[in-house]
């Protein structure tokens, strides 16, 4: 509940502090004293939007602060998601608006952000005025009615679950097919890609390899003469060669051995040349006789190489090693290709499971919607027969609708406020103090199921008078025992019937006109009325119809 509303230069406020009582409370006052200018003060401590020029003239921001008492509302959960600190007996609500145009939001001394505060202002206080009665006309808004009415919340909750798992799953299922859908017109030419590197029978190093082979092949004779000049030098038996030299010189050597150490050293490194040359001869005599000219295998490998180098200039790379990445990615991709219709198959399968589970939930909230929507006519004709509309009908009008988070149900409001006229929805057929009186009824009907934030009625009552400005009044105060309810009027019928009552005045001061409020007891509080029922001049009827009032309220 609210508990006290401080206000410092908004407007014809200078400084202003009003504290405030739980059950039903009623502000009065002469039109034109600072009662709306109070309310947009406490709309922007709720968050509202903020105008520089509601700062006093002369000063350099005006301040508001609201103080509430939050046990009632299960707030913790908000304070602990937005970081805040939770004081449940005396939470602040303060508001700073700057002559420069800027605003500053806190909650218990913590600075947020103005969504923060709005997200809680609209959990505190329910402003309810002639223009909120457009809500009663929006679909959304009345199937919250019927909601709150049939009790669905915590099947709600459930079946949200259950369509947000279905909103993802039917948003992965399109997005797969967009992908197989672009893939597929790829598939002809990923595939066409990955058959002709596969058909090429890539193995690795195999360019470097065949590129030797080439120059080997291409130097077949050159190869040749030389190997046969080496062979021919190395151990030629019919002319001087290198190893018939070193043979005699080991022998030399080796007669040395016996009166000249060193020669034991010479003539072992004589003999490990003699057999190292004798190895190489032989090799170069082997290898002589193994190259042959082939120009079959020479015209091969030009082609194979041929086949390679294309490749790589197709697709725009330096080594077979980077053509076999090529193909192993062609095969990737088609692989993912002919995933997509086993992908697609699966989540096709998830999401019609999903939509089936969805479905049954959502006809079991609309059997009790329905079940309820009796329930909602009843209470609400009750209400309007009270409030001086004898002959008021009033239904639940269903329509099945595509699933969304609310459910299959589109529901309508529809009203008849006289005989033999056709019911149709409350928009279309209900006046202006029609609405207000269903707008009232739906409050009352509502504080009797959930817990309701303060309520504050602005001038509901407009074009109201007599025995429904009495009805009204006791509505407003049966509500007042379930709930914080403040009311702004300008009927005593309704005045009266206030536990605690406020005036809202104009004060001259030598420099200025303040907006000033008071609280009202004893005779003040029966003159205030008197003045309502009989204008500016009390008489003794005016102040005995007052107490006669205020007696018969039983506040």
């Amino acid at each position: 509940m609210l508990k006290s509303l401080s206000i410092k230069n908004f407007v014809l406020i200078d400084d202003l502090h009003i504290d405030f009582e739980n059950g039903f409370s009623v502000m009065t006052g002469e039109t034109g004293a600072g009662k709306s200018i109070i309310l947009g003060a406490l709309a922007l401590v709720l968050g509202q939007r903020a105008d520089s020029k509601s700062i006093q003239s002369g000063r350099d921001k005006c301040i508001v602060e609201a103080i509430f008492d939050l046990s009632a509302y299960g707030l913790e959960p908000l304070f602990t998601d937005n970081d805040l600190e939770y004081e449940q007996d005396n939470c602040i609500l303060r508001r700073e608006l700057l002559n420069t145009g800027k605003s500053r939001a806190f909650v218990n001394d913590t600075p947020v952000q103005l969504n923060i505060l709005k997200l809680l202002g609209d959990r505190l206080i329910d402003v309810h005025s002639q223009h909120q009665n457009l809500l009663l006309a929006d679909t959304h808004f009345q199937l919250n009615v019927v909601d709150v009415i049939a009790g669905t919340a915590s099947e709600i909750a459930v079946y949200r679950a259950e369509y947000q798992r279905y909103i993802e799953l039917s948003r992965q299922l399109r997005e797969t097919e967009e992908k197989m859908r672009r893939t597929k017109a790829e598939e002809d030419y990923v595939r066409f890609q990955f058959e002709e590197l596969k058909a090429a029978q890539l193995i690795e190093n195999e360019q470097s390899e065949l590129e030797q082979e080439l120059e080997t092949l291409s130097h077949t004779e050159e190869i040749k003469t030389s190997l046969y000049k080496i062979t021919s030098l190395l151990n030629d038996s019919d002319k001087p060669s290198a190893l018939n030299m070193i043979r005699e010189s080991l022998t030399a050597m080796d007669s040395l051995t016996a009166y000249y150490p060193k020669a034991v050293e010479f003539a072992e490194r004589l003999r490990t040349a003699f057999i190292d040359l004798g190895d190489l001869a032989s090799e170069a005599e082997t290898l002589k006789d193994e190259v042959e000219f082939n120009p079959e295998r020479l015209e091969w490998v030009n082609r194979r190489l041929d086949t390679l180098y294309a490749l790589q200039q197709k697709h725009r790379v330096g080594s077979d090693a980077e053509l076999i990445a090529c193909r192993n990615e062609f095969d990737r991709q088609l692989a993912l290709i002919d995933s997509y219709d086993d992908a697609i198959a699966e989540l096709t399968a998830r999401q019609n499971a999903t939509r089936q589970s969805m479905l049954a939930k959502a006809q079991t909230i609309s059997t009790k919607r329905k079940n309820a929507s009796s329930e909602v006519a009843k209470n609400i004709i009750q209400r309007m027969v009270l409030l001086g509309i004898p002959n008021t009908r009033f239904n639940v009008g269903f329509e099945e609708k595509q699933p969304d988070a609310d459910g299959i149900d589109e529901v309508s409001f529809l009203f008849s406020a006289n005989k033999n006229e056709p019911l149709k929805p409350v928009a279309q057929t209900a006046s202006g103090g029609e609405i207000s009186r269903l707008m009232l009824c739906v409050k009352a009907m509502i504080a009797g199921f959930e817990a309701l934030p303060t309520i504050i009625f602005d001038e509901i009552d407009t074009g109201t008078s007599g025995e429904i400005a009495d009805k009204m009044a006791d509505i407003m105060q049966d509500l007042g025992r379930k709930m914080q309810v403040l009311t702004i009027t300008h009927l005593p019928q309704i005045a009266a019937k206030g536990k605690v009552h406020y005036l809202v005045y104009k004060e001259d001061t030598a420099e200025r006109t303040h907006t000033r409020i008071r609280r009202l007891d004893g005779d003040e509080r029966i003159r205030e009325i008197a003045r309502m029922l009989s204008g500016a001049s009390l008489t003794e009827a005016s102040v005995a119809n007052a107490k006669e009032l205020l007696k018969a309220a039983k506040v």
